[in-house]
């Protein structure tokens, strides 16, 4: 895993920007804290730079990565992995190429010069590269299928910038640090876009896409998209080739040679990647180290909510004792979660004051212990998306409220909880913003990319656009949340359930099918119940982790009446003054934890980023 930046430009010569590019570059330091290398083309059109995370071939795969062609030469920067790398590389040897290392990193190279962008097509894994084609004088982005590896654009008068990240694109001069209403209403509208980056003038090549930049501008391809297709294996066939599916696809990720981790929850998706995982590698003769997170004194004070009826340590457990991982648990307390130098953190690896609050820096304090052990962890993420696990793919008026159904009242979701509620934002700003608009345009607009079968009926369909919304929309929330925490302390972390196979597979299998015993994530209940402790396999589902310490609540308050004694921070541009002195002097109502940490994420990217906030 890395991190990589560029510059293309068809009117100056780069060869003099050097101290741009590696300032570009080193913003990626934290995805790639083992090397660091640019490439400029002789020519001086275009520069390349990356920061490398040593995964596989650690003496090798240096990048950039550039190889002589005939008719002018190929340069690559890529992050990611490749996990059929080396049946590619054995194709690519037939055909006649050879190779000087033994990662993917050159597969992905020659596999350009043999196919050209048709090398995406063939390539299984999480990925995010570009290639400076010399021949065409061209620069070709590539991203993977679920969007698992981020990758950024910004067209300039003359060419493009581009990144794994905003942080690298903002560190050029010509990027425009600035976020209008259109970015504001992407940030508070909970939708994630696909191509949206919230930053004025700034792209993300959308997942599935090759982005091409030459001298008539941009153009995207699609090369791959969630499709419809009819499933006809009935439910023992399809949970022997779910299950077909989930070994062949751990066994793949677990190639590395550096020291690799499961992240373990004792929900059913990590406890099924730990098991075979640990079944693989104890065929190899190696042991599996597991990680969870949990909260001081939380076990022994549990209270159950609709979100999280139970906690996680005493599956965690039972999941260790049943399949022998040498474990961990990480323990976090309320002021370590509210560490004002910890939310800034958060919010400097994010580029944007999004996220879940305390769960955001959970998760990056849990990657920050991991980071000790492993460079590599394997996780549980995006099953529910996948194969139908959260309330609303139970729910009909969820997914019939003409909404995004994570956001429908139906399925509990206050109105306004990312901000759009009884006062947050300021009153002003929030008529400004026409929120309910934004999100209603962009819901049609991801109903429409829906496919459906002739002779489907309502149910079908319904049940069909819900989980390409959960696949398209909010899985990419997650992964984003996901690769900028775990990146950001070098960590790589893998994701099995977003292998493109099992995504296509189970999409298109009917609900009946994926919910036949009653329960949710049937298919994969089924598929690996002889590897799990009955107590897991049974387990209902329960979200990731979120204190309950009223400790942490009483920490957020102080510290917004910090904020609220500044009185001329820019945050007020955005929250109300009147919202925050409730919520400091008392207010009870459920949703102001959830507007502090909102504020003080606000209030940390302002100070952090300097934003320039286009408000009219």
């Amino acid at each position: 895993m890395c991190g990589i930046a560029g510059w293309v430009a068809f009117e100056r010569d780069l060869n003099r920007e050097q101290p741009t590019l590696t300032s570009m570059t080193e913003t990626m330091a934290c995805r790639g804290p083992d090397a660091a290398g640019t490439w400029t083309d002789p020519r001086g059109h275009a520069a390349l730079g990356h920061r490398r995370l040593a995964v596989i071939d650690l003496d090798g795969s240096t990048q950039p990565m550039a190889l002589d062609a005939p008719a002018g030469s190929l340069a690559l920067v890529y992050s990611g992995e490749v996990y059929n790398f080396r049946e590619l590389r054995e194709e690519l040897r037939s055909r006649g190429h050879t190779f000087r290392t033994a990662g993917d990193t050159e597969v992905v190279l020659r596999g350009y010069l043999e196919w050209g962008e048709g090398v995406a097509d063939r390539l299984n894994g999480m990925y995010a590269f570009a290639v400076w084609d010399a021949r065409a004088a061209k620069l070709v982005l590539v991203r993977d299928r679920l969007g698992v590896k981020p990758l950024y654009f910004q067209p300039t008068a003359d060419g493009v910038l581009f990144g794994s990240e905003p942080k690298a694109l903002l560190a050029n001069p010509l990027a425009t640090r600035s976020v209008d209403l259109d970015g504001l209403r992407e940030l508070f509208g909970f939708v994630k876009t696909p191509g949206h980056a919230v930053w004025a003038g700034m792209r993300e090549v959308r997942p599935g896409t090759v982005t091409t930049v030459d001298h008539r501008g941009v153009r995207e391809h699609v090369y791959w998209a969630l499709s419809t297709t009819e499933h006809t294996d009935d439910l023992d066939t399809s949970v022997a080739r779910v299950r077909g599916l989930l070994e062949d696809i751990v066994s793949r990720q677990l190639v590395a040679d550096v020291p690799l981790c499961l992240l373990l929850s004792g929900g059913l998706d990590s406890s099924a990647v730990t098991a075979l995982a640990a079944r693989e590698l104890g065929a190899r003769g190696g042991k599996v180290h597991s990680f969870s997170v949990d909260f001081a004194g939380q076990s022994d004070n549990y209270v159950p909510d609709a979100a999280r009826p139970t906690p996680d340590a005493p599956y965690v457990r039972d999941m260790v004792a049943h399949v022998g991982t040498a474990h961990t648990d990480v323990l976090l307390d309320s002021g370590s979660l509210a560490d004002p130098a910890v939310r800034r953190a958060v919010i400097t690896a994010r580029d944007m004051p999004i996220g879940t609050g305390d769960t955001d820096v959970s998760l990056y304090r849990l990657f920050h212990a991991v980071r000790r052990h492993s460079a590599v962890a394997l996780s549980g993420e995006s099953a529910d998306e996948v194969f139908g696990g959260y309330h609303w793919h139970r729910l009909a008026a969820a997914q019939r409220a003409g909404t995004f159904p994570w956001m429908s009242p139906a399925n509990g979701v206050a109105a306004g909880s990312q901000g759009r509620d009884g006062g947050v934002l300021r009153p002003e700003l929030l008529a400004a913003l026409e929120l309910p608009a934004y999100i209603a345009d962009r819901y049609a607009d991801a109903v429409a990319e829906v496919e459906h079968l002739p002779g489907d009926d309502e149910d079908t369909r319904v049940r069909r656009v819900t989980s390409h919304l959960g696949i398209t929309r909010f899985m990419r929330m997650l992964l984003d949340r996901k690769d900028r925490l775990s990146m950001a302390v070098g960590l790589e972390v893998r994701v099995p359930y977003c292998d493109h196979r099992l995504v296509e597979y189970v999409h298109n299998a009917p609900w009946a099918m994926k919910s036949f015993d009653g329960r949710e994530k049937s298919l994969l209940r089924a598929a690996v119940r002889d590897l799990l402790p009955t107590s897991v396999v049974d387990r209902v589902k329960s979200a990731y982790p979120s204190i309950q310490d009223p400790g942490y609540t009483a920490v957020l308050r102080r510290q917004a009446k910090e904020l609220l004694a500044t009185a001329d921070h820019p945050v007020f541009d955005l929250v109300s003054r009147a919202w925050l002195e409730n919520a400091v002097n008392g207010e009870k109502a459920p949703a102001v934890r959830g507007g502090l940490e909102r504020c003080l994420n606000l209030a940390a990217w302002l100070d952090v980023h300097r934003p320039r906030l286009l408000l009219s």
